[in-house]
């Protein structure tokens, strides 16, 4: 079975698209076989790894309303990984999921038929605690924070976890979180590494190594729709992704 890891933080700008797209890119590296969905109706994922949205006539809003399934709307990439991707129609989704039986089970039930053909699936949560994180969660094995070490960014923390606390209570008592992720981190300075300690010290969870840098070589690489492990290979944002892909094995 695959290891199902949602990356969910209600903050945006905490590069938790940056993290789906280059730690599935690193997996892929390392000879796993990764499939990144994008649960946002932003479908940041889906333009950052190269496919505009636009083009697109089904993405996984057909497939979580049940008309078409996982496998049908797949799109391969370019790094050998597999993406099922997301449009604009997703915003309407959770009204429609809303309607149906066991909604915070619609992911689960559609990435059934994929799991054998997987090593790892990646979910690319929205920064939102509404009903489509909740899917997220609901359908994967463990949790992982992106966390830019700043005092705003970290005030939510404690509302996401009680979001993780319920779903593992009510629909995935499985759910494991793995930890937070330090992003966009400069440890030069004080506040970021102040920041970082009172995490851990407050919500008692694991800070994951290394802390990914602060880099502008990060918002370059979607521009050309590729990762920054092939546009900026040697750069320290690109060695620290395929140092954690590396420790997650």
């Amino acid at each position: 079975m695959p290891r199902t890891m949602a990356v969910a933080n209600q903050k945006g700008g905490v590069a938790k698209t940056t993290t789906v797209a280059t730690l599935g890119a690193a997996l892929t590296e390392l000879g796993q076989r990764v499939l990144l969905v994008d649960l946002d109706p932003q479908a940041c994922l889906t333009f950052s790894v190269g496919i505009d949205p636009e083009d697109l006539d089904t993405s996984i809003y057909q497939v979580l309303l049940g008309g078409v399934r996982a496998r049908d709307v797949l799109v391969k990439l370019g790094d050998g990984a597999d993406l099922l991707p997301a449009t604009i129609e997703l915003a309407t989704a959770e009204v429609r999921i809303a309607q149906e039986t066991s909604p915070e089970q619609m992911l689960r039930t559609a990435l059934r038929p994929l799991r054998a053909s997987y090593d790892w699936i990646i979910v690319d949560c929205p920064p939102t605690l509404g009903l489509l994180t909740v899917n997220g969660l609901s359908a994967a094995s463990e949790v992982l924070i992106p966390l830019q070490c700043e005092t705003l960014a970290h005030r939510g923390v404690g509302q996401l976890l009680d979001t993780i606390h319920d779903v593992q209570r009510l629909t995935n008592p499985g759910l494991h979180v793995l930890g937070v992720l330090p992003t966009l981190y400069d440890g030069r300075t004080t506040h970021a590494r102040a920041v970082l300690e009172t995490i851990a010290d407050t919500y008692s969870l694991e800070v994951l190594q290394p802390s990914i840098p602060k880099s502008i070589r990060f918002a370059e690489a979607p521009a050309i729709g590729e990762t920054i492990l092939s546009t900026a290979p040697a750069s320290p944002g690109a060695k620290a992704y395929r140092a954690l892909a590396g420790a997650l094995l």
